[in-house]
């Protein structure tokens, strides 16, 4: 088993929804904006050198990535609605080995977490622009997961 390190991201804080727009096009408000740049260079210091970037389609998740600097693949599993098993098949997680950088939306990401942690989906809070870090290490009884960090940006 090789080991893995998986970061999820949920995008900053966005524009309310209005009536007519779709969600998917929803932007970061001013406040989301400095969260995204908050967190990317906290990112800078901490991430692994090789990380795969996937990004939901959203607007908002894109530009919570754009604020790293780096390229990145949409993915359409790890979209708005997507559950948590299509969000670890496209990371890869646990055995593709690496390090890999999700960029995506609640309840999903929470539910993930859960599901890491505590070995069930349950409805955890990510909040708006935080980041939860996990790894996965090989062992000989199997495969343990560690939560390296769980950090929002006002913590930065």
């Amino acid at each position: 088993m090789k080991n893995m390190d998986l970061i999820l991201w949920r995008h900053a804080e966005a524009e309310e929804a209005t009536a007519g727009q779709p969600d998917a096009r929803r932007r970061l408000t001013p406040r989301g904006e400095k969260q995204a740049r908050q967190m990317a260079r906290w990112l800078h210091e901490h991430m692994p050198k090789k990380l795969r970037i996937l990004v939901s389609p959203s607007e908002r998740t894109q530009m919570t990535a754009h604020a790293l600097g780096l390229p990145f693949e949409i993915e359409d599993r790890i979209g708005i609605g997507a559950d948590a098993a299509d969000l670890l098949a496209a990371a890869g997680w646990p055995g593709q080995g690496g390090a890999v950088l999700i960029v995506g939306h609640q309840p999903t990401l929470g539910r993930v977490a859960a599901l890491l942690l505590a070995g069930e989906e349950a409805d955890w809070t990510v909040k708006k622009g935080g980041l939860w870090w996990f790894s996965s290490r090989g062992r000989e009884n199997g495969t343990q997961t560690v939560l390296r960090t769980a950090i929002s940006p006002d913590l930065i």
